[in-house]
C-alpha cells in the first residue's frame, strides 16, 4: 500500500523538477524574484557594498551554521535586520519548523516602509530559493507550481527532493484549507 503512494508523489516531485529544469538562466550571484525580495548568495550577503546598493533592509540567512555562514545582527549593525536560520541542504534536514517563521519574517520586512529582503544560503539555490517559495504560497496565496514557475523566470533555483516534498505537503495542505475555508 504505501508503495502506491509513493509512486504518484515521485511522479510529482519529477513533475516539479521539470518545472525547475525549464529554467534558462544562470546562476548569478542575487536576483529580485518578487517585488523587493530577492535571493541571493553567502558573497552578496556578506557585502554591505552590495546590500547598500540593492537597498537591502533585512536580511534572512538560511544556511546560519557552522557548516553554512553565520552572520549576526552585529555584523550589519543598524543597516539592516537579521534572521538566521541553521537549515542543512540535505535528505535528511527538517525545515519545516522554519518555514512559517521564515514568511512572517519576509511579509514583515515586506511591509516595512522601504522594506527589502534578500534571502540567502552558500549558493542561493536550495535552501533559500524553498523558504521564499514557502512564502510566496503561505503569503501571496500561490499554488506550488506557480510559485515556481514564477521563481524560475527571475533565478536559476534548484530545492532539493527532501525540500521540493516538503513544499508539495505544504501545498497539499493549503489546497485543502482553501477548500474547506474558501475565505480564509
Amino acid at each position: 500500500m504505501s508503495g502506491r503512494k509513493q509512486l504518484p508523489k515521485l511522479a510529482i516531485i519529477k513533475e516539479l523538477e521539470l518545472i525547475l529544469d525549464s529554467c534558462t538562466l544562470e546562476l548569478s550571484p542575487v536576483d529580485e524574484v518578487w517585488t523587493n525580495l530577492y535571493i541571493g548568495n553567502v558573497a552578496v550577503a556578506q557585502n554591505r557594498k552590495t546590500l547598500h546598493k540593492l537597498g537591502i533592509t533585512h536580511v534572512l540567512n538560511a544556511a546560519h551554521s557552522k557548516q553554512g555562514s553565520i552572520g549576526d545582527q552585529s555584523f550589519y549593525g543598524d543597516t539592516c535586520i537579521y534572521f538566521g536560520i541553521p537549515a542543512e541542504d540535505s535528505d535528511h534536514f527538517d525545515l519545516r519548523q522554519y518555514i512559517k517563521p521564515a514568511a512572517d519574517f519576509i511579509h514583515k520586512a515586506l511591509k516595512s516602509k522601504d522594506g527589502k529582503v534578500l534571502v540567502h544560503c552558500i549558493m542561493g539555490v536550495s535552501r533559500s530559493a524553498t523558504l521564499v517559495l514557502a512564502y510566496l504560497m503561505l503569503r501571496q496565496h500561490l499554488p506550488l507550481r506557480d510559485a515556481l514557475r514564477r521563481v524560475v523566470k527571475k533565478r536559476a533555483i534548484y530545492p532539493n527532493r527532501n525540500f521540493l516534498s516538503l513544499l508539495l505537503k505544504l501545498d497539499e495542505q493549503l489546497t485543502l484549507r482553501r477548500r474547506l475555508c474558501p475565505l480564509l
